[in-house]
């Protein structure tokens, strides 16, 4: 039997043709780019950074001149690239991709205002099929991005592909809550409180209705988990953050 995530995928609630994911998230993003990170503060309360935080402690870059590349997926606004630069030492390096152009025009004018131009690099890039050699870099990260990529799996075989042995490959997501009465307060914040943010904001609400109905679509986190395996990686592991809104997700390509 087909598995049915080859012909069709998630927009929202909506199911919709498969190649036609791209495109509607493509629009998602470009409609967000410029606040994209003011919403992430409003909507979190702030704690997408300290979320963001413990990703860059995960990924624990070296503090010496010793040769490090990261590669940050769906990074486009440049965040987690400049927080694992910041933590590192003088050979820490990162290469954003991101599909998204509006994204990516914001992250490289913020890394021209840091002086990261030289450590930070940004590249136009499908998820699914990487421009970028195999054996590449020492850390892969994506960042709240992996939930709209159409073809999940693809995308992870491309990340373990571009890890080095030993590379470590880790994925910060919302997840599912699993804290009786804060479930239901988040979604009763997440279907009300967020698309309305989202229109003050951003002048849309619809946007945000998308963000917040493809969390509950995405898989729970041991499903990841068993998906992060058939991939490639070994030694996988996931620790729920703030009561299961957000998991980390670790693997290693070994």
């Amino acid at each position: 039997m087909p598995d049915p995530t080859e012909t069709s995928a998630s927009f929202g609630f909506r199911s919709v043709p498969l190649d036609a994911k791209q495109a509607l998230v493509d629009d998602v993003f470009h409609k967000v780019a410029r606040r994209y990170d003011l919403m992430n503060d409003v909507m979190s309360g702030f704690l997408h950074r300290a979320w963001k935080d413990a990703l860059v402690v995960a990924v624990n870059p070296p503090r010496s001149a010793r040769p490090f590349a990261l590669l940050d997926i769906a990074g486009g606004t440049g965040d987690v690239a400049f927080k694992v630069v910041a933590a590192g030492g003088a050979g820490t390096r990162a290469t954003v991709a991101d599909i998204n152009e509006d994204m990516l025009a914001v992250g490289r004018a913020r890394a021209r205002e840091r002086g990261l131009d030289a450590a930070v690099t940004f590249i136009e890039a499908n998820a699914e099929v990487l421009p970028l050699a195999d054996r590449s870099f020492d850390a892969c990260t994506i960042a709240f991005g992996i939930r709209n990529v159409p073809r999940i799996g693809a995308a992870l075989k491309e990340a373990w592909r571009v890890l080095k042995p030993g590379g470590h490959f880790l994925c910060l997501e919302f997840s599912r809550v699993d804290v009786p009465g804060l479930r239901e307060l988040y979604d009763l914040y997440s279907f009300n409180v967020i698309p309305a943010l989202g229109r003050v904001i951003v002048g849309d609400a619809e946007p945000y209705r998308y963000l917040v109905e493809s969390i509950r679509r995405f898989p729970p986190p041991a499903r990841f988990a068993e998906m992060l395996g058939e991939a490639g990686f070994a030694r996988v592991s996931w620790r729920a953050l703030s009561g299961g809104i957000v998991a980390l997700h670790s693997g290693w390509r070994l």
